[in-house]
């Protein structure tokens, strides 16, 4: 088994600079103080409402998140004393919070930014309503903190599922790519596939860039796939179901002719569905990937046609050897 995976990376944490780029760019996030600290890291894709902590229960704020001030927090702070009030801004402050986002394009409480900027914790604002931030927040922060790795190989979807070609350079992944495409599938990426692990187990993989909707054809170059065939050749991301393994055909080679070894391709600690495909000169790669789909699809259904067809052959054998019997 040819590996083409490179070394698989979790990333430890998201500066708070990262919240103010193109991304995010619909929150229209700013930055009300704390701008050399902008390093200060976010080690949890979850959000949290400090209301609780500014209530005096600080044990529920947890290091490493996104604190989310909204209407009530800010409303609740207002009926406390002065004193009260600093100190419980202060005490918050003092927690092992990286940022705190102020949402609704409320204007936080002088005590809140002293406190924040005396204790290098900064402070963003968004016109956003609090429900939106989170959800922006905690999606953006649950792609950028999974587990990462990349595959060289080619994505693409076929027939709805995720299949990535790997194989020796040369071996002819791109350009039995590029005939899936003329044949109406998608290519997701080429060369290099970034995959990530979610928390529900789901392998997705992407393309970055500048390679995304590229693909590399030996004699020809780069080609844009989008500009070539049209939006519809061409996909985003895409769960990962299938990696089919492209390799030389080797005369005298003992290779799976039933199909009834199950065998996996391990990305990032997760077994994925493994086929290794022989290519000859004169064989239709293309082909063979698409019935490889067809008949991965099948398996998810219920109907395993080469355990069918074993069945069968021994039910056979077994009425023959009956047969002699008598």
């Amino acid at each position: 088994m040819d590996d083409a995976r490179e070394t698989a990376k979790g990333t430890t944490g998201v500066p708070v600079s990262e919240l103010l780029g193109p991304e995010l760019d619909d929150l229209e996030l700013t930055v009300l103080s704390g701008e050399s600290h902008l390093d200060n890291v976010i080690s949890h894709p979850r959000v949290q409402k400090p209301g609780l902590a500014f209530a005096g229960y600080y044990p529920y704020i947890k290091a490493g998140r996104v604190q989310i001030v909204g209407e009530s927090e800010l409303a609740y702070l207002r009926t406390l004393p002065d004193e009260e009030r600093r100190e419980r801004c202060r005490s918050v402050a003092a927690l092992p919070i990286p940022v705190i986002v102020v949402t609704k394009g409320l204007v936080p409480i002088p005590e809140m930014l002293e406190e924040c900027r005396a204790r290098q914790v900064p402070v963003l604002a968004s016109r956003a309503m609090s429900s939106v931030v989170i959800k922006r927040i905690s999606y953006f922060l649950e792609d950028h903190l999974v587990p990462s790795t990349r595959i060289h190989g080619t994505l693409l979807d076929v027939y709805g599922l995720g299949v990535v070609l790997i194989g020796s350079s040369g071996v002819g992944k791109s350009e039995a790519a590029l005939d899936l495409i003329t044949r109406g599938h998608s290519l997701v990426a080429d060369d290099r596939v970034s995959i990530k692990r979610f928390p529900n187990g789901e392998l997705i993989g992407s393309s970055e860039e500048p390679l995304k909707h590229h693909m590399e054809l030996r004699g020809l170059g780069i080609i844009n796939v989008k500009d070539l065939f049209g939006l519809a050749a061409v996909r985003d991301r895409k769960p990962i179901d299938l990696v089919i393994e492209m390799e030389p055909w080797q005369e005298g080679k003992a290779y799976d002719r039933l199909g009834l070894d199950e065998t996996v391709y391990e990305v990032l600690e997760t077994p994925c569905p493994y086929i290794r495909l022989p290519v000859a000169l004169g064989r239709n790669v293309a082909n063979m990937v698409e019935i490889a789909a067809r008949n991965h699809v099948l398996k998810l259904q219920g109907t395993h046609s080469a355990r069918e067809f074993a069945r069968k052959l021994e039910e056979q054998l077994e009425r023959n050897r009956k047969g002699k019997s008598r």
